[in-house]
C-alpha cells in the first residue's frame, strides 16, 4: 500500500517538474526575443539621436551667428552652451550603444 502511494506521489512530482520545465523553456524564448527586439531598435535610435544633435548644433550656430552679429558679449558663453549640448548628445549616444551592445 505504502509503496502504491510512493509511486504517485513520485509520478505527481515528476509531472510538475516536467511542467515548471518546459514552461522555463518557453520564458527563456521570450527573453531572447525581446532582447534582439530591443537590440534592433538601437540602430534607428542611435541614427536619431545624431539628427536631433545635428538640428541643435544649427540652431545654436544661428543664434551664436545673430548674437555675434549684434555685439553682444554674451556670444562665447552661448557658443560654449550650445557646443556643449551636441558633444553630450553625441557622446551619449555613442556611450549608451556601446553600453547595451
Amino acid at each position: 500500500m505504502k509503496t502504491k502511494i510512493y509511486k504517485i506521489i513520485f509520478s505527481l512530482v515528476a509531472f510538475l517538474l516536467y511542467g515548471i520545465g518546459a514552461q522555463a523553456q518557453n520564458g527563456v524564448g521570450g527573453i531572447n526575443q525581446a532582447t534582439q527586439m530591443v537590440t534592433s531598435y538601437f540602430d534607428p535610435a542611435t541614427k536619431l539621436i545624431y539628427a536631433i544633435g545635428a538640428v541643435v548644433g544649427l540652431i545654436g550656430g544661428v543664434k551664436v551667428y545673430n548674437k555675434f552679429s549684434s555685439g553682444d558679449p554674451d556670444t562665447s558663453k552661448t557658443a560654449a552652451s550650445w557646443f556643449g549640448a551636441c558633444i553630450f548628445l553625441i557622446v551619449s549616444a555613442t556611450i549608451l550603444r556601446s553600453f547595451f551592445l
